[in-house]
């Protein structure tokens, strides 16, 4: 098979891989939280305890990652270093995930066999995320197609994205619950999501063609020390790492639970008004997904951050001068249309985190002679994981500031009656109706001033120090490549 072939044909089979991974992911890292807190009636210390555990979990997972990368870098058979690792973590992360949101377990049992399934996910969703994002320095070096791979997965990671943003509130929260409640929705979205998740990267595993001959070497031994070296030895990873984890932690937070919150008790506890949130939000970075290679390459990434932010700063104006017209449906779209000019600018500059930190890949092998993909892949989900630590800390402190389990505990209450039979679906939407009216208008407006401010201040700080300390431009970057080719 010719290169151009195997060119167009990775075009395809890698970025479909991901589309159930990130179904996957979202229902994690998005709802989680918002399962636990309208399906369980929490004591503050519990609330406490599982805020500990998503924030440790996230911590070791962070940490684990380079190790994972580690092993993916030393990993030799006949299928590659990538894909064996694909399938095990795909495999074993829809076990856990079924079971997290199928159990039936309340109280401190719940915490307990929550914490064990969280540090569980932590592992295994580990294993195939490091493995897939670790694939695209090996199919190819060119910059150009580095930027068409890297926007064409994330278009297919918004596809999965956007598909679960939608389909989970609609079919987890008011009349159009699965099964009747919001407990057994989650249940049957975990099962439909699970299977999906594993279907769709037989795909990238059976189609994709990577470049392999790094695997002519004997596999250097596993090193901790190796590790940190190529870490900490590359100034340019570390500097780009540090500006994602502040810009990655701002562009979580909406979605991280304060924006379901928000909504349910501002505009009424219905599903699909936040599917309808997070699908207009997300309807404008389907134009970067599909267009980012050519913006980037005729305004530079740096001009192009400079017009995100601007972007970014007229949406969060625009959510905060929503509050003047609360819980009306010219407030919604207000808020709605402001988040979508908001997580445009957000998500392009995830676009540039992205591939910046790849470049870096050349950086290492300019300045050590080593490549070491896998372990610079590695930073990405590490950074991810670490800033939705960060998100869930904000989230949960946001939380308990503003007496939100107050009302959550009495929406599960009336959940948990739905789901028994003891009450219809019908008095159990009266019920939360009413529990809903109770909500003070300090409090929304306090979970919206946080997730709206704040979002947008770490955006800005990200821009700046990347703007400072990054200077691998295209320019730069195209001088590293020639001066590896020379020397080859």
């Amino acid at each position: 098979m010719d290169e151009k072939t195997i060119y167009k044909r990775n075009l395809w089979c890698f970025p479909l891989g991901t589309v159930g991974r990130d179904m996957l992911y979202v229902l994690v890292s998005n709802f989680l939280l918002t399962y636990i807190m309208f399906t369980r009636e929490l004591t503050n210390s519990q609330l406490g305890a599982i805020t500990a555990i998503m924030v440790a979990a996230r911590i070791f997972d962070a940490l684990n990652d380079p190790i994972m990368g580690n092993i993916i870098e030393r990993t030799r058979t006949k299928y590659g270093k990538f894909k064996p690792w694909l399938v095990a973590g795909a495999l074993s992360t829809t076990v856990v995930i079924i079971f997290l949101f199928n159990t039936n377990l309340t109280g401190w049992p719940f915490i307990t066999a929550f914490g064990i399934s969280y540090f569980a996910f932590s592992i295994t969703y580990t294993m195939n995320d490091i493995a897939y994002w670790g694939m695209i320095p090996a199919l190819s070096r060119d910059s150009n197609a580095r930027d068409t791979f890297t926007s064409r997965a994330t278009l297919f990671a918004g596809v999965g994205n956007a598909l679960a943003s939608v389909a989970i509130p609609v079919f987890t929260a008011g009349a159009m619950a699965l099964g009747g409640s919001t407990k057994s929705g989650y249940g049957y979205m975990a099962i439909i999501i699970g299977i999906l998740a594993p279907a769709f990267l037989v795909i990238t595993v059976l189609g994709v063609r990577e470049n392999r001959d790094d695997m002519k070497l004997p596999p250097a031994p596993l090193s901790f020390k190796k590790i940190i070296s190529t870490i900490t030895g590359n100034d340019q990873l570390l500097w780009i790492s540090f500006c994602f984890l502040i810009q990655e932690t701002g562009s979580m937070i909406i979605v991280g639970g304060l924006g379901s919150t928000y909504i349910y008790f501002t505009y009424g506890y219905r599903g699909g008004l936040y599917s309808t949130f997070t699908l207009v939000g997300m309807s404008a970075t389907a134009f970067l997904m599909i267009f980012y290679p050519v913006i980037s390459k005729k305004l530079g990434r740096i001009k192009l951050m400079g017009y995100l932010a601007c972007i970014s700063i007229v949406g969060s104006v625009m959510m905060v001068l929503s509050v003047m017209m609360s819980g009306s449906m010219a407030g919604f779209w207000v808020l709605t249309i402001g988040y979508m000019l908001g997580s445009f600018g957000q998500y392009g500059y995830y676009l540039i985190m992205m591939i910046s930190i790849v470049n870096t890949v050349e950086y290492n092998e300019y300045k050590y002679g080593t490549r070491d993909e896998a372990i610079i892949a590695s930073l990405r989900p590490f950074i991810t994981k670490l800033s939705s630590a960060l998100v869930v800390m904000i989230t949960s402190i946001s939380y308990m500031v503003f007496g939100v389990t107050e009302f959550t505990n009495k929406i599960s209450t009336y959940e948990n009656q739905a789901a028994s039979g003891a009450i219809t679906d019908e008095e159990k939407l009266d019920a939360i109706d009413k529990v809903l009216a109770t909500v003070n208008g300090d409090q929304t407006v306090g979970i919206l001033f946080v997730m709206v401010i704040l979002s947008l201040a770490m955006m800005l700080v990200s821009y700046f120090i990347y703007k400072k300390k990054y200077i691998l431009d295209e320019k730069e970057y195209a001088r590293i490549c020639d001066e590896l080719a020379k020397r080859k």
